[in-house]
C-alpha cells in the first residue's frame, strides 16, 4: 500500500471533491466506510437533491472542534490517501474500515486508547483506495500531534500488508529507496500530459533530457550547451549572498503562464547542483575529438565495452552500496550516450533501458570515485564519436557493447537481489530485457555470417581451434561451448584471428579472464565478441552465393525468434544471470 497526506484550509471544498466525480471521472460510488463515531452523515448515500445539504452537515460536524477552538488554525484540514497495489485483491468496505482506523491511530489523528481524537471520515472510491479526511483539533481543544506521521503510517501499512496478505511494498518506503529513484510525476502532471496527447509528462521529459546532456559532459558550460541544443531552459538559483543554491530546468511553452520550472532535486536525487558539479569535478579521461569519423565510432564502442566489462566484474566481485550507485550512474550515462548515437533500429530500446536502470539506482552517500570516472569517460567517447550506421564494423561494435551492457544489467539485478532489493532488481532485469532486444537486432546478421564461415572451415582448422579452446577453458566450460550452436561462429573468429598472427589460446585466456562465463546463456557468443574486439578483427562480411544468403537469412530469423524465449540457447543469445551470491559475498574485495 502507498499513502500520502496533504494539508488544506477548506473543509467543504475537500468534501465536495471527495463526493464528486473527481478531476477525470475517476471517482465511482464514493461513500463513507468509517468515521470518528460511525455515524457521520454520508453524502454518497442520499438522494441527489439532498447531497448539497448533507455535505454542509458533514462539514459542520468535522469543523466542530475547529470552531470551538476559538482562534484560527493554519491548514486545519488533513487529507490522506491510502491506496492498495493494483495487483492486490479488492478489499471490502469492512476491511477498509479496519484499515482506516489503524491509519488514523498511527498518524495521531485519532490515537484511541482513551486519548482525545480528532473528527475524521474515510471515503471509499471504486478503484481500491480510500481518502481519509480529518480536522486537526481534538476533542479537548488541542491540536493533534502529527509530527512524523508519515513514518508511523508507513510502519503500520507494512503490518497491514502482512496481515491482509497484500503486496509487500515496505522496501519502497525507505528513505534510501526514495532518494535513489527518479521523482514520480503527480496526478495533475499525468492528466496534463494526457490532455495534450503526450506520452510523457514534462517532468519525465525533462529528466531524460538533463541526463542526455550530462552524459560524459566535462563542465557546466558543456552541460548547458547540450541542454540548449535540446531546447531545454536552464537557470541557476542563488541565495541573497550570490552563492549558487541549485539548478532549475524547464521546457519552453507557448502558454501565457510561462514554463514550469523543476529543480534538479524534483527530477532525481542525483541531479541536484552539488551532485552534478561533483561529476564535473571528477573529470573525464577522454577528450572530445575535433571531428567524429566512422572508424572512431567503432573503436569507441569497443573501448566502452571493455570499461563496461570491468564494471560488471566489479559487481560480481562485490561492491558496497555507494560504489554500486556510482557504477549504475555511469551505466546510465553510457546508455544515454549510446542511444544518442545509435541507429533507429535500437535507439528506442536503449533509451528504455536507460530509463529502467534509473529505478535500479542506490542512494549516494559519498563523493564520486574512479569507478564513475571510467564510465563517464566511456560515455563521453561514445558521444563525441558521432552517429553510427549500424552496418559493417559499426554493427559489430554495437553488438559487442550491447552484449556487455546486457551483462552489466544482469549482474546489477543479481546484486540487488542479494541485498534484498526486489524493486531495484526488477528494474535492472527490465533494463536487461530492453538491451537484449537491441542486441539481437545488431548481432543476428554478423553471427549468421560467422556461423556459415565456421561450418565451412576445413576439419583440420576446426580441430585446432577446438584444441585451443580445451587448453584455455576449464573442461566443463569447454564442453559447454563446444555443444552450443554458437561454436561454429567462435571457431571462425578464432581461425580469422590466427590467420592475422594471433594465438587463439592466448585470446581465449584473455577473454575468459575479463569475466567468468558461468553466468552466460551463450558463452560462445560472449567469447566471440570479446575475441573479435581484443584482436581488432574487422566486421564479419564476405561475398556469398545465393544459397549462402538464403541460409544466412534463415539463421538470422531463427536466432531472432528463439531469442524471445529466455531458456533458448542460440548464437545471438546474450548472457543470463549468474547464480545469486550469498549476502556475505557481495562486499567488494579490492
Amino acid at each position: 500500500m502507498i499513502s500520502k497526506a496533504v494539508r488544506g484550509s477548506y473543509t467543504l471544498g475537500a468534501i465536495t471533491y471527495l463526493f464528486g466525480p473527481g478531476k477525470a471521472n475517476e471517482h465511482t460510488d464514493p461513500h463513507i466506510v468509517a468515521s470518528w463515531d460511525g455515524f457521520a452523515p454520508d453524502p454518497g448515500r442520499v438522494p441527489e437533491h439532498q447531497v448539497e445539504a448533507v455535505r454542509e452537515q458533514l462539514r459542520d460536524a468535522l469543523d466542530l472542534y475547529v470552531v470551538q477552538y476559538g482562534q484560527p488554525v493554519k491548514k486545519h484540514v488533513y487529507h490522506r490517501i491510502v491506496r492498495a497495489d493494483p495487483t492486490d485483491r479488492n478489499l471490502t468496505d469492512q476491511e477498509w474500515e479496519a484499515i482506516a482506523s489503524r491509519v488514523v491511530a498511527a498518524a495521531g489523528i485519532d490515537p484511541g486508547g482513551g486519548e482525545n481524537g480528532c473528527r475524521w471520515i474515510a471515503v471509499h472510491h471504486g478503484d481500491n483506495h480510500i481518502h481519509i479526511l480529518a480536522t486537526v483539533v481534538r476533542a479537548n481543544l488541542t491540536q493533534a500531534r502529527l509530527r512524523g506521521d508519515q513514518y508511523r503510517v508507513e510502519d503500520e501499512l507494512t503490518a497491514i500488508e502482512r496481515e491482509y496478505e497484500l503486496k509487500d511494498l515496505s522496501e519502497t518506503r525507505t528513505r534510501e529507496y526514495r532518494d535513489a529513484i527518479p521523482k514520480r510525476a503527480t496526478g495533475a502532471e499525468l492528466r496534463k500530459a494526457q490532455r495534450h496527447g503526450r506520452e510523457q509528462t514534462e517532468r519525465d521529459t525533462l529528466r531524460a533530457a538533463v541526463r542526455r546532456a550530462l552524459a560524459g559532459a566535462a563542465s557546466e558550460e558543456e552541460f548547458t550547451a547540450r541542454l540548449a541544443a535540446q531546447g531545454v531552459l536552464f537557470g541557476v538559483r542563488r541565495a541573497q549572498s550570490g552563492d549558487v543554491t541549485g539548478y532549475k530546468f524547464a521546457l519552453p511553452t507557448g502558454d501565457e503562464s510561462g514554463p514550469v520550472w523543476f529543480s534538479g532535486s524534483k527530477l532525481a536525487g542525483d541531479l541536484t547542483q552539488p551532485k552534478i558539479q561533483a561529476r564535473f569535478d571528477l573529470g573525464v579521461d577522454q577528450p572530445a575529438p575535433n571531428r567524429p569519423d566512422r572508424a572512431r565510432s567503432a573503436t569507441g564502442r569497443y573501448r566502452a565495452s571493455t570499461t563496461v566489462d570491468h564494471a560488471a566484474q566489479a559487481f560480481t566481485d562485490g561492491l558496497d552500496t555507494a560504489t554500486a550507485g556510482e557504477v549504475i550512474n555511469g551505466g546510465i550515462e553510457v546508455l544515454d550516450s549510446l542511444a544518442q548515437t545509435s541507429p533507429v533500429l535500437s535507439r528506442k530500446e536503449i533509451n528504455q533501458a536507460a530509463r529502467a536502470l534509473e529505478y535500479a539506482n542506490t542512494a549516494h552517500t559519498r563523493a564520486a570515485s574512479a569507478d564513475l570516472r571510467a564510465m563517464r569517460s566511456a560515455a563521453r567517447e561514445l558521444f563525441y564519436a558521432g552517429h553510427t550506421t549500424g552496418r559493417g564494423e559499426d554493427g559489430t561494435a554495437a553488438a559487442t557493447i550491447l552484449c556487455s551492457l546486457v551483462l552489466l544489467a544482469i549482474v546489477i539485478a543479481k546484486w540487488h537481489a542479494a541485498q534484498g532489493h526486489r524493486h531495484q532488481a526488477a528494474a535492472a532485469r527490465d533494463a536487461a530485457h530492453h538491451l537484449r532486444d537491441a542486441y539481437v537486432r545488431h548481432a543476428a546478421k554478423p553471427l549468421a555470417h560467422m556461423d556459415l564461415e565456421g561450418q565451412r572451415l576445413p576439419e583440420a582448422i576446426r580441430d585446432r581451434q577446438e584444441a585451443a579452446l580445451r587448453r584455455a577453458l576449464p573442461a566443463d566450460q569447454a564442453t559447454r561451448v563446444l555443444a552450443e550452436d554458437g561454436w561454429a561462429a567462435l571457431a571462425a573468429t578464432l581461425a580469422e584471428a590466427e590467420a592475422v598472427g594471433h594465438d587463439p589460446q592466448a585470446l581465449l585466456v584473455r577473454a575468459t579472464g575479463q569475466r567468468e562465463l558461468a553466468s552466460a546463456d551463450s558463452p560462445a557468443a560472449v567469447l566471440t565478441w570479446r575475441v573479435r574486439r581484443n584482436a581488432q578483427l574487422p566486421a564479419p562480411a564476405r561475398k556469398t552465393t545465393a544459397q549462402d544468403r538464403r541460409a544466412g537469412a534463415a539463421l538470422s530469423r531463427s536466432t531472432t525468434s528463439r531469442s524471445t524465449t529466455p531458456a533458448a540457447t542460440t548464437p545471438v543469445q546474450p548472457p543470463t544471470p549468474p547464480a545469486q551470491p550469498a549476502p556475505d559475498q557481495v562486499r567488494r574485495t579490492r
